[in-house]
């Protein structure tokens, strides 16, 4: 029974060149194969190293206006999504790191041994068939010496009869061409076992050849191209296993960005916008009627004109301060320059950042405090006074850190008072307003806790409303009489500087001299006059007094 390597020989027993392409084809389609896997390992990593890329661009950067961005739930989300991403783009680099190392390693290698066994085989294969070659060679050569023979043998003995029977030849001419003929005959004789010799030889090489060397060397050939078809049937496996085992952490990447977009709270976002600028103000209170036709009844004085037509502008410029341009050109160390809400967030925020300091250096001093204490105990180890002049750097450095902690304290506690005593005006304002009877009151509450133009604000002052409102009874419209400029009742020296960016504010420079030509009505402000064209108001608490008393009380008792 002929084995499957002898019929795959049968089969292709004149194919032995096509062969040898199709093996030589089969290892060209591997390198193929291989150069395809490199290149999509080069594509996934560079897929990767754009995502990380794009990933970190976006990432929160520290200390920067973005950190402060991040407390909204979008951005949130957004830092939880890039986080994702970038876990994401982790899962490209291990396929292309898989691909690598179980495919493109192993192809490569087998490759090179694939191309050696196969020049073996090859090498056997031709071998061979040089040998059946050369034993055909001998036999064919063998052939024809002993049909040439053979025919020398005939055309002696048919010689040796021709002289035998002719009458006319000597006797030593027959005998002569007797031997001839048995001599040709003998080297035929020879020739033949010659031939028959290289027959069987041939027969014998012939036949090992076809059914042994050959099917030998055919079935290594063919199981050789059945493992490189197996391994490539392996390997386009492992392609697509690679891919599978990083499916569940890539799902895990994408469901991580799902929660990140549901976790986003709209609701929450804009409270948040309204916890983060909220400013504490207070909203104006009622708009007073004033009667401007009983003042036309009665003749006014020039100077309770001016002071009813000052208390006008003060009384219209205290209702529209909320509503003032905040001065952001200049920043201030106690936050004075923002609203009270946003001033304790600031102030809050700082003493934490203090705190941390503290806390900091308090963990350093220690740490050198029990170093010095080994060092004590144990001088080979160090010098104890090699330690001092760090501790004494850090004590001071926590005596500074101190310092400022309590400034801050101080400060923001006195922002809190005056939110709390605020608040409970606030209420008491409300039950004032909406009373069981219905009525309005007859002071106008917004006259009380003033908000300066850069955000600071003063204390109560309950009477100044009802003050002002006694004089406004006799105030002319505006549209009527031309204004005319206040008289000056003092001077005024500035103790700081003041940059006046707000509407109704004048700017100063230190120990620059002002006119004076309207008192703190209880508000924090003073009105000043630079020259004739140039006024406003500047803080009280900037500046020095130097009033005419005369002024003063003329202004007072009218």
């Amino acid at each position: 029974m002929l084995t499957f390597g002898l019929m795959f020989f049968c089969l292709l027993q004149d194919q032995f060149d096509n062969l040898e392409k199709h093996t030589q084809w089969g290892i060209e389609f591997l390198e193929r194969y291989t150069k395809f896997v490199k290149e999509r390992s080069e594509i996934e990593l560079s897929y990767a190293k754009q995502i990380r890329n794009l990933s970190k661009k976006y990432q929160l950067k520290k200390n920067s206006k973005e950190e402060e961005e991040f407390k909204y739930t979008t951005c949130r989300a957004f830092l939880i999504t890039l986080n994702e991403l970038n876990d994401y783009a982790g899962q490209h680099e291990v396929i292309a790191e898989n691909l690598s190392t179980q495919i493109i390693a192993e192809l490569s290698r087998y490759t090179q041994e694939l191309k050696a066994e196969r020049k073996s085989h090859f090498h056997d294969g031709r071998r061979a068939q040089q040998h059946i070659e050369n034993s055909w060679k001998q036999l064919e050569s063998s052939k024809r010496r002993f049909e040439r023979d053979c025919k020398e043998a005939d055309r002696a003995q048919h010689y040796f009869d021709k002289m035998d029977a002719d009458i006319n030849v000597t006797k030593a001419d027959v005998e002569k061409a007797k031997q001839q003929a048995q001599m040709r005959h003998q080297i035929a004789e020879d020739s033949k076992n010659e031939y028959l010799t290289y027959l069987q030889k041939f027969n014998k090489d012939q036949h090992e050849h076809y059914y042994t060397l050959i099917p030998h060397i055919f079935q290594r050939i063919q199981e050789m191209e059945e493992r490189r078809v197996g391994r490539v049937r392996e390997s386009m496996r492992v392609y697509t296993e690679v891919e599978h085992k990083v499916l569940p952490i890539v799902s895990k990447c994408l469901d991580g960005m799902t929660k990140a977009a549901e976790s986003i709270e709209p609701k929450m976002d804009s409270k948040q916008v309204v916890e983060s600028y909220k400013s504490g103000f207070e909203p104006p209170g009622d708009v007073e009627f004033e009667d401007y036709s009983v003042s036309m009844k009665r003749a006014v004085s020039e100077s309770s004109f001016l002071n009813a037509r000052g208390d006008s502008r003060r009384r219209s410029r205290s209702k529209l301060w909320p509503l003032l341009k905040r001065n952001k050109g200049t920043g201030q160390e106690d936050y004075s320059h923002l609203p009270p809400e946003q001033r304790r967030k600031k102030l809050q925020a700082k003493l934490n950042d203090i705190n941390r300091d503290i806390q900091k250096e308090m963990d350093q001093r220690d740490a050198l405090t029990k170093m010095k204490d080994v060092y004590i105990k144990n001088p080979h180890l160090g010098d104890p006074d090699s330690v001092d002049p760090r501790l004494e750097e850090l004590t001071q450095s926590l005596e500074k850190l101190q310092l400022e902690a309590h400034k801050f304290e101080g400060w923001l506690t006195e922002v809190e008072r005056k939110l709390l005593e605020k608040g409970s005006e606030s209420q008491r304002r409300q039950s004032s307003h909406f009373d069981s009877q219905g009525n309005t009151p007859l002071t106008n509450n917004y006259g009380q806790n003033r908000e300066s133009p850069d955000g600071s604000y003063t204390e109560d002052r309950s009477t100044e409303t009802t003050m002002q409102f006694k004089s406004r009874s006799t105030e002319f419209d505006d549209e009527f009489d031309a204004e005319e400029p206040l008289p000056t009742i003092g001077t005024c020296k500035a103790l700081y500087p003041f940059e006046g960016q707000n509407e109704g504010t004048i700017s100063m420079a230190e120990s620059e001299m002002l006119y004076v030509i309207e008192e703190d009505k209880g508000d924090g402000w003073t009105r000043v006059r630079r020259n004739e064209d140039e006024e406003g108001y500047v803080p009280t608490s900037y500046i020095k007094l130097f009033l005419d008393m005369n002024a003063k009380g003329a202004m007072t008792y009218i």
